[in-house]
């Protein structure tokens, strides 16, 4: 979930809190353009208060023209759709003709709220089901190995399943000058990410991307990879960059790369074959030299290069490349 939904949890929170009812509407399909993605949510307090965007005003003051007229006192979740036909799109500011529909759901007690924030801030993903016929909630973890359509909302005709929590998470081992420009580009394609680098001689300022001093192994291993993490090694030693890669590439992580030549490469394979016992299997998922083969040399384009390949690998995309082995093209280090 990006940011502004959990900004309007958070704030869902505090209402109920202050004894305050309110309505959390979620997107649960769209046709045609609509202004925000399925699962988004907009919040709506009893006085009209608004919190978030489903659409960037115009159904939201809809919603809010409902409530205070009293047409949304409701007691179990509700359906509702906007937009259906030209002249409601129109009015209803959809473009192209698109059309929004949104389940209703009154808040209380039932709704879990406060301890789907609890799981959110420890990191968690959480899966969290709406009972249709009750309102009632439930939370529970996705499955650790899924990751194709592991991150959808999915609605039948009991109940609504949601995702919360970061879909995506990067591990980066080492802390250099490289990592500084992934992490950043991570961030802003709503990554969470974490940096593991135990050498106490490489600092770190990004305060959005903590820092841990563990032993790579270690952290891989805590973090417990799913089909939504990505592990990334940068740091050209082979007594860190191999202790993650031992475990990473033992796990469901979707995406596992390692700088390095092509030469480099080869021998790193032969060395986590006979000294860790990974499979041919395990070893052809390590991408290496990793990122896609676009020519760059430095840090900023090498980031650039491995987040272009791990947008292609999340949404399954075969990517083909004009680069020759050993012409010099590799992403990252060719030396």
């Amino acid at each position: 979930m990006d940011n502004m939904d959990l900004q309007v949890l958070r704030q869902v929170q505090q209402w109920m809190a202050a004894d305050q009812r309110a309505v959390l509407g979620t997107i649960t399909r769209t046709w045609g353009s609509a202004p925000r993605p399925v699962g988004s949510i907009v919040a709506v307090r009893s006085d009209g208060l608004i919190a978030g965007s489903v659409s960037g005003g115009c159904i939201e003051d809809d919603l809010v023209a409902k409530i205070r007229e009293g047409a949304l006192t409701l007691r179990v979740p509700e359906l509702i759709r906007y937009g259906v036909g030209a002249e409601a799109a129109q009015q209803f500011g959809l473009p192209c003709g698109g059309t929004l529909e949104l389940m209703l759901e009154p808040l209380g007690s039932q709704s879990a709220i406060e301890p789907l924030l609890e799981r959110l801030s420890r990191g968690e993903r959480v899966l969290r089901t709406l009972e249709l016929a009750t309102g009632e909630v439930t939370l529970s973890e996705p499955p650790a190995h899924s990751r194709d359509g592991a991150d959808r909302l999915v609605l039948s005709a009991d109940r609504l399943v949601t995702h919360h929590g970061p879909q995506w998470r990067l591990l980066i081992i080492g802390a250099g000058q490289m990592s500084q420009y992934l992490a950043q580009m991570a961030l802003a394609l709503d990554y969470q990410v974490q940096v593991c680098d135990p050498r106490d001689d490489y600092p770190w300022t990004l305060i959005a991307a903590p820092l841990t001093r563990e032993m790579p192994d270690d952290v891989v291993m805590r973090l417990k990879p799913d089909g939504h993490t990505a592990i990334v090694a940068l740091t050209h030693d082979p007594k860190l960059d191999d202790l993650a890669l031992m475990e990473a590439l033992r796990s469901p992580a979707f995406y596992v790369g390692a700088i390095g030549s092509r030469v480099n490469q080869a021998k790193r394979r032969a060395r986590l074959k006979e000294h860790f016992d990974l499979t041919d299997a395990q070893l052809d998922r390590l991408h290496g030299p990793v990122g896609l083969h676009i020519g760059a040399r430095t840090p900023p384009e090498i980031a650039l290069a491995i987040l272009a390949h791990m947008t292609a690998e999340r949404y399954g995309v075969q990517l083909t490349s004009s680069a020759a082995p050993g012409d010099g093209s590799e992403a990252g280090c060719v030396v």
